[in-house]
Protein backbone atom coordinates (compact mmCIF):
# COMPACT_ATOMS: atom_id res chain seq x y z
CA UNK A 1 0.00 0.00 0.00
CA UNK A 2 1.07 3.19 -0.68
CA UNK A 3 1.57 6.18 1.99
CA UNK A 4 0.73 9.80 1.13
CA UNK A 5 3.04 11.93 0.39
CA UNK A 6 4.40 13.88 3.76
CA UNK A 7 3.69 10.74 5.86
CA UNK A 8 5.55 9.80 8.97
CA UNK A 9 5.54 5.82 8.56
CA UNK A 10 8.55 5.58 10.73
CA UNK A 11 6.13 7.60 13.30
CA UNK A 12 2.62 6.65 12.70
CA UNK A 13 3.16 3.03 11.69
CA UNK A 14 4.59 1.92 15.52
CA UNK A 15 2.49 4.42 16.94
CA UNK A 16 -0.46 2.61 15.96
CA UNK A 17 0.87 -0.80 16.94
CA UNK A 18 1.81 0.36 20.14
CA UNK A 19 -1.96 1.67 20.43
CA UNK A 20 -3.36 -1.65 19.22
CA UNK A 21 -1.30 -3.34 21.55
CA UNK A 22 -2.76 -1.37 24.66
CA UNK A 23 -5.93 -1.84 23.38
CA UNK A 24 -6.35 -5.15 22.94
CA UNK A 25 -4.48 -6.01 26.23
CA UNK A 26 -6.98 -3.78 27.71
CA UNK A 27 -10.42 -4.57 26.13
CA UNK A 28 -9.98 -8.02 24.16
CA UNK A 29 -9.01 -7.57 20.94
CA UNK A 30 -12.75 -8.45 19.69
CA UNK A 31 -13.86 -5.32 21.88
CA UNK A 32 -11.44 -2.70 19.90
CA UNK A 33 -12.28 -1.43 16.84
CA UNK A 34 -10.21 0.15 13.92
CA UNK A 35 -11.41 3.42 14.56
CA UNK A 36 -10.96 2.69 18.53
CA UNK A 37 -6.92 2.61 17.12
CA UNK A 38 -6.86 5.74 15.07
CA UNK A 39 -8.44 8.15 17.61
CA UNK A 40 -5.77 6.25 19.79
CA UNK A 41 -3.32 7.84 17.30
CA UNK A 42 -4.81 10.79 16.40
CA UNK A 43 -5.30 10.13 12.63
CA UNK A 44 -8.67 9.55 11.17
CA UNK A 45 -9.76 5.17 10.54
CA UNK A 46 -9.03 5.70 7.01
CA UNK A 47 -5.25 6.50 7.75
CA UNK A 48 -4.77 3.07 9.24
CA UNK A 49 -5.04 1.12 6.11
CA UNK A 50 -1.99 2.48 4.54
CA UNK A 51 -0.33 1.17 7.16
CA UNK A 52 -2.27 -1.96 8.03
CA UNK A 53 -4.59 -4.30 5.69
CA UNK A 54 -7.03 -4.99 8.52
CA UNK A 55 -6.89 -5.23 12.67
CA UNK A 56 -6.61 -9.35 12.11
CA UNK A 57 -2.70 -8.78 10.38
CA UNK A 58 -2.45 -5.93 13.75
CA UNK A 59 -3.17 -8.86 15.91
CA UNK A 60 -0.70 -11.36 14.30
CA UNK A 61 2.17 -9.31 13.57
CA UNK A 62 2.18 -8.19 17.18
CA UNK A 63 1.95 -11.69 18.25
CA UNK A 64 4.73 -12.78 15.92
CA UNK A 65 7.11 -9.83 16.91
CA UNK A 66 7.13 -10.86 19.99
CA UNK A 67 7.97 -14.20 20.14
CA UNK A 68 10.32 -13.70 17.15
CA UNK A 69 12.14 -11.48 19.44
CA UNK A 70 11.72 -13.60 22.40
CA UNK A 71 13.63 -16.55 20.62
CA UNK A 72 16.26 -14.76 18.71
CA UNK A 73 17.40 -12.72 21.82
CA UNK A 74 17.03 -16.03 24.04
CA UNK A 75 19.27 -17.67 21.13
CA UNK A 76 21.89 -15.08 20.95
CA UNK A 77 22.63 -15.68 24.46
CA UNK A 78 25.97 -17.83 25.88
CA UNK A 79 22.97 -21.22 27.14
CA UNK A 80 25.99 -23.52 27.41
CA UNK A 81 26.60 -25.25 30.30
CA UNK A 82 25.21 -28.04 32.31
CA UNK A 83 21.34 -28.73 32.40
CA UNK A 84 21.02 -26.90 35.85
CA UNK A 85 23.13 -24.04 34.41
CA UNK A 86 21.27 -23.43 31.30
CA UNK A 87 17.72 -24.09 33.31
CA UNK A 88 18.76 -21.21 35.37
CA UNK A 89 19.47 -19.29 32.25
CA UNK A 90 16.13 -19.77 30.78
CA UNK A 91 14.04 -19.38 34.00
CA UNK A 92 15.81 -15.74 34.55
CA UNK A 93 15.92 -14.82 30.82
CA UNK A 94 12.19 -15.65 30.47
CA UNK A 95 10.82 -14.01 33.56
CA UNK A 96 13.47 -11.02 32.66
CA UNK A 97 12.05 -10.40 29.08
CA UNK A 98 8.45 -10.45 30.33
CA UNK A 99 9.08 -8.15 33.17
CA UNK A 100 8.05 -4.91 31.07
CA UNK A 101 6.10 -6.66 28.35
CA UNK A 102 2.36 -7.73 30.25
CA UNK A 103 0.48 -6.72 27.35
CA UNK A 104 2.63 -8.73 24.63
CA UNK A 105 2.46 -11.69 27.17
CA UNK A 106 -1.50 -11.02 27.26
CA UNK A 107 -2.06 -10.88 23.90
CA UNK A 108 0.81 -13.94 23.13
CA UNK A 109 -1.39 -16.22 25.40
CA UNK A 110 -5.04 -14.83 25.59
CA UNK A 111 -5.77 -14.18 22.01
CA UNK A 112 -4.90 -16.98 20.06
CA UNK A 113 -8.80 -17.64 19.69
CA UNK A 114 -9.24 -14.63 17.56
CA UNK A 115 -6.41 -15.71 15.12
CA UNK A 116 -7.41 -16.87 11.44
CA UNK A 117 -6.69 -20.33 10.90
CA UNK A 118 -3.10 -19.76 8.88
CA UNK A 119 -2.39 -16.98 11.45
CA UNK A 120 -2.77 -18.88 13.99
CA UNK A 121 -0.39 -21.98 12.64
CA UNK A 122 2.39 -19.73 12.57
CA UNK A 123 1.93 -18.49 15.90
CA UNK A 124 1.46 -22.12 17.08
CA UNK A 125 4.78 -22.77 15.73
CA UNK A 126 6.64 -20.24 16.92
CA UNK A 127 5.02 -21.08 20.57
CA UNK A 128 6.72 -24.35 20.07
CA UNK A 129 10.11 -23.61 18.82
CA UNK A 130 10.38 -21.76 21.81
CA UNK A 131 8.90 -24.64 24.02
CA UNK A 132 11.45 -26.69 22.63
CA UNK A 133 14.38 -24.54 23.66
CA UNK A 134 13.44 -25.53 26.95
CA UNK A 135 12.59 -29.08 26.29
CA UNK A 136 15.90 -29.43 25.00
CA UNK A 137 17.48 -28.32 28.27
CA UNK A 138 14.83 -30.63 30.28
CA UNK A 139 15.69 -33.47 28.20
CA UNK A 140 19.40 -33.04 28.20
CA UNK A 141 18.76 -32.95 32.34
CA UNK A 142 16.71 -36.33 32.47
CA UNK A 143 18.96 -38.09 30.03
CA UNK A 144 22.40 -36.83 32.36
CA UNK A 145 20.15 -37.64 35.61
CA UNK A 146 20.63 -33.98 36.83
CA UNK A 147 16.68 -33.62 36.85
CA UNK A 148 14.04 -36.68 37.90
CA UNK A 149 11.40 -35.92 35.17
CA UNK A 150 8.60 -38.16 34.38
CA UNK A 151 7.36 -36.90 31.58
CA UNK A 152 9.81 -33.54 29.82
CA UNK A 153 6.87 -32.59 27.54
CA UNK A 154 4.38 -31.94 30.71
CA UNK A 155 7.17 -30.49 32.54
CA UNK A 156 8.21 -27.97 29.48
CA UNK A 157 4.29 -26.86 29.53
CA UNK A 158 3.92 -26.34 33.23
CA UNK A 159 6.99 -24.51 33.69
CA UNK A 160 6.86 -21.89 30.89
CA UNK A 161 2.69 -21.30 32.56
CA UNK A 162 4.44 -21.05 35.90
CA UNK A 163 6.85 -19.00 34.43
CA UNK A 164 4.87 -16.77 31.85
CA UNK A 165 2.17 -16.52 34.62
CA UNK A 166 4.34 -13.73 36.81
CA UNK A 167 3.45 -10.55 33.92
CA UNK A 168 -0.24 -11.32 36.03
CA UNK A 169 0.44 -10.51 39.39
CA UNK A 170 4.21 -8.89 39.67
CA UNK A 171 4.16 -5.00 39.87
CA UNK A 172 7.27 -2.74 40.37
CA UNK A 173 6.90 -1.50 44.11
CA UNK A 174 5.37 -4.42 45.12
CA UNK A 175 6.81 -6.19 48.10
CA UNK A 176 9.11 -7.93 46.15
CA UNK A 177 11.99 -7.09 44.24
CA UNK A 178 12.41 -8.08 40.37
CA UNK A 179 15.88 -9.77 41.81
CA UNK A 180 13.90 -12.20 44.43
CA UNK A 181 11.18 -12.87 42.15
CA UNK A 182 13.92 -14.21 39.94
CA UNK A 183 15.39 -16.04 42.89
CA UNK A 184 12.29 -17.44 43.78
CA UNK A 185 11.16 -18.95 40.35
CA UNK A 186 14.53 -20.17 39.77
CA UNK A 187 14.12 -22.13 43.17
CA UNK A 188 10.29 -23.61 42.03
CA UNK A 189 11.98 -24.32 38.84
CA UNK A 190 14.83 -25.97 40.26
CA UNK A 191 12.21 -28.43 42.83
CA UNK A 192 9.98 -29.14 39.87
CA UNK A 193 12.80 -31.37 38.15
CA UNK A 194 14.42 -32.19 41.30
CA UNK A 195 17.50 -30.55 40.65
Amino acid sequence: MARKTGSHAEITGPAIRAAALRLFARSGYAAVSMREIASEVGVRAGALYLYTPDKQTLLFELMKDHLEGLIAEWRSMDVLGAPPERLEKFVKYHIGYHFDRGDDVFLAYMELRNLSEENFATVEALRRAYEDELEAVLAAGQSDNTFEISDVRVTTRAMIAMLTGVHVWYRDGGRLSRDSVLRIYWDLARRMVNA
